[in-house]
């Protein structure tokens, strides 16, 4: 992946700030009073407005054009900050159609908010300041006594990230944190809300990455100029950054794709389209620097799908070295390549190719164009826009469009939106702690609708990607980087979550089996049954393999899990290919298909110890599930399995609402849950005797006396009832006695 850059040589003037109005319109500010527009499609540039003398241009932000997919009224505006302390509303024809006074000295910055509501101001009298959309002051958030700079954002809460000299403060309205992050001035920070991460660059001539907790990510080497620009793509996963005569094209994790050496002078800033094809940049020589992605790769088993031009792909067997050219209409915005299919996401368009033919493509027109993400599942895949979610199928037949309330679709990446045949999960961006799940073929929230939620803020979720929608399961990595397993479908009770891992710091699901890979703390693991832990814990470990993982280096992203071959990028950028046996993922084949001898077959030959086939070395559960198998109903052997599986109250009910007292009561003799036992059977006035009977002969084994009140009580009322029966059976007795006795003299 790399930039392919050009220059308009005419005309010059000495620049500060420029700002995409569309993907193929860019204005321009200088300090000759100018506002110039740029258009890429006719290579013309025009004088849009000549500015009053003492106006010096600083910085500009258009005002959002959509929300939620829907228009603004006033996207045609655009804020200009000046060194005159004020900040200015600019229409799109250059007319100012307001000026405020908004600091003492210059106005360093001005941000919109994410729906235009708000407009955020910085300057050089240290302070921060919130202002409406008609200019009128709501509060001031900082007061320094130096000046500061930053990039905000507001969904909901204001979160700022600003510098003051060398140090980064990063604000919400519950939290602050503040830290040193460089050694020299900071001159450019940036702030994305997809990762959640910080981007700075200073005149120490590095630029480093940081998290949102002021937790040091990245920290380049030494460049031989001062940075001078920095700027994250939308969709968070590339960032550019400017310096003297540079342009570079770094990972979101701080590794470089590509370094360009144009002859532009310093870059002062810089400005991506907003759908993150292409980046513009402010040069000190007074010429505009414009940027595309090129050579951007996807893989899958055995094919490599290379974006050539804005319009073409290129596509290359690498079995036999055939080679396609795929052709658009319009530039490529996100791709992806997968299940068999690439799906292609242009500007107005969607194509969807088969990777058996790469001739005849599946093309719909798009509804909002500017996709920011692409997943896909074996029958379908999901495309997230501005405007909504979309679920389609391969045929381009619409399934399903999921929503909530609060959804957030331009903050949505692949951490926070998982993928399967029939589910959808979402993590909600308002309350990270929960997940919405939706049946993927109506587009609806399963059961009740209530969500999932995890005690901690969770960070990546997964979906398993095979089996029936009833075993569908789905993995979280939270805050502490826990790793979680659970149920997506709760059948009428609580979500039950089961630690599988700590320090997890990534993880991949398999593509044609329910086998998840991850990387914990320095082991490289592979959880070949994760679902073990739903029915016994106890067996997880059976089915969990391990291996060193100090190849990987530090901080490590799993790309991708298909087939045997697990795909690590290193931090460095470097990818590294590990590969996993073949044989837990026949198994899982056979099992699915009920070959059980040919499963039993495999694991005596590879000796592999599972879930489905290793219990014949446990040989207490071996016979637990043959007695279940011999139960004479449906209600009994479900309520064993659920006992099996460790949900007693589960299997109590069932049995319970069978009208199965007697073995409900005894599930608890065995797990000697002695009150439990005694509460159903007094409750249901049947085998009281039998619990106490039980309860006797288990307290003379070990040599012990009833302490126990209830059963005390009980035993006396039983002793009393059976003196009665007694009393009553031996009058019985003497009465027929007497009866033979006159019977005999008669």
């Amino acid at each position: 992946m790399r930039f392919k850059t050009s220059l308009l040589k005419e005309p010059k003037h000495i620049l500060f700030c420029v700002g995409w109005t569309t993907a193929d319109e860019l204005y321009s500010c200088s300090e000759d009073h100018q506002i110039l527009k740029w258009n890429l499609l006719t290579n013309e540039t025009v004088v849009v407005v000549k500015l009053q003398d003492d106006i010096y241009p600083i910085d500009l932000h258009w005002f959002p054009k959509t929300v939620g997919g829907k228009k603004q009224a006033a996207a045609e505006i655009f804020a200009l900050t000046s060194t005159d302390g004020k900040f200015h509303l600019v229409s799109k024809m250059g007319r100012i159609e307001k000026s405020v006074e908004a600091h003492r000295g210059a106005v360093l910055a001005g941000r919109w908010n994410y729906d235009g509501t708000a407009l955020i101001t910085a300057g050089e009298d240290g302070q921060i300041k919130i202002w409406s959309k008609s200019g009128m002051l709501r509060s001031t958030l900082a007061q320094q006594g130096t000046h500061c700079t930053f990039n905000c954002f507001t969904p909901h809460n204001v979160r700022i990230t600003c510098h003051f000299l060398n140090s980064l403060r990063y604000m919400t309205l519950q939290t602050e944190q503040y830290w040193k992050a460089h050694d020299g001035i900071i001159l450019k920070v940036d702030w994305n809300s997809m990762n959640d991460l910080i981007l700075s660059g200073g005149e120490d001539c590095k630029y480093k990455v940081w998290d949102s907790y002021g937790r040091l990510l990245y920290s380049s080497s030494s460049n031989d100029y001062p940075i001078t620009s920095v700027a994250w793509a939308p969709d968070g996963e590339v960032f550019a950054m400017g310096s003297f005569n540079t342009l570079r094209l770094c990972d979101k994790t701080g590794w470089s794709y590509a370094l360009e050496k144009p002859n532009t002078g310093s870059v002062f800033s810089l400005a991506w389209s907003a759908d993150g094809t292409q980046l513009a940049g402010a040069c000190g020589n007074g010429q505009v620097i414009f940027a595309h992605i090129v050579e951007q790769r996807w893989e899958w088993r055995n094919f490599e799908v290379t974006l050539t031009k804005r319009r073409a792909m290129q596509v290359r067997n690498v079995l036999n070295d055939a080679v396609d050219i795929l052709d658009f209409r319009d530039r490529v915005i996100k791709a992806s390549l997968a299940h068999g299919h690439l799906v292609v996401a242009t500007s107005l368009q969607c194509s969807v190719y088969s990777t058996k033919n790469w001739n005849t493509p599946l093309i719909f027109d798009l509804r909002e164009g500017t996709v920011s993400l692409i997943l896909q599942a074996e029958r379908h895949f999901l495309l997230v826009d501005g405007g909504g979610i979309y679920v389609y199928s391969y045929e381009g037949r619409l399934v399903s469009t999921p929503k909530f309330p609060g959804m957030r679709t331009d903050i949505l990446n692949a951490q926070s939106v998982s993928l399967s045949n029939d589910t959808i999960a979402i993590r909600d961006k308002t309350d990270e702690k929960v997940v919405c799940l939706f049946d993927a073929q109506t587009g609806k929230a399963f059961g009740d609708g209530k969500p999932l939620t995890h005690k901690m803020e969770v960070m990546e979720i997964a979906l398993d990607q095979c089996g029936p929608s009833s075993d569908r399961k789905i993995a979280l990595i939270d805050k502490n980087r826990d790793l979680y397993l659970t149920s997506v479908r709760r059948l009428g009770r609580e979500h039950s979550m089961h630690k599988i891992g700590t320090m997890v710091h990534t993880m991949a699901w398999n593509d044609s089996a329910n086998i998840l890979c991850g990387i914990q703390d320095n082991q490289f693991a592979v959880w070949y049954y994760p679902s073990a832990v739903c029915v016994d814990k106890d067996l997880l470990p059976k089915t969990l393999f391990t291996k060193d993982g100090s190849e990987f280096s530090r901080t490590p992203h799993i790309l991708n899990y298909v087939g045997t071959q697990v795909t690590v990028r290193r931090a460095d950028g470097s990818l590294v290919y590990s590969s996993v046996s073949s044989y837990p993922t026949l198994l899982h084949e056979y099992t699915g298909s009920a070959r059980w001898e040919d499963a039993l077959r495999l694991c005596r030959f590879a000796k592999v110890h599972l879930l489905s086939v290793c219990a014949w070395n446990r040989v207490d559960k071996v016979q637990y599930i043959n007695f279940i198998k011999e139960l004479p109903s449906k209600e009994s052997s479900l309520a064993h399995m659920l006992l099996f599986s460790g949900h007693v109250q589960e299997a109590e009910a069932t049995l319970l609402q069978a009208g199965l007292i007697y073995q409900a009561i005894q599930i608890h003799i065995n797990l000697y849950n002695w009150d439990r036992a005694l509460e159903l059977a007094v409750k249901h006035k049947t085998h009281v005797d039998t619990v106490l009977a039980h309860r006797q002969r288990f307290l003379q084994d070990f040599g012990k006396k009833e302490t126990n009140k209830r059963f005390l009580q009980y035993s006396e009322g039983v002793i009393f009832l059976f003196l009665i029966l007694l009393f009553y059976i031996v009058f019985l007795i003497l009465l027929i006695l007497k009866e033979s006795e006159q019977s005999s003299e008669t």
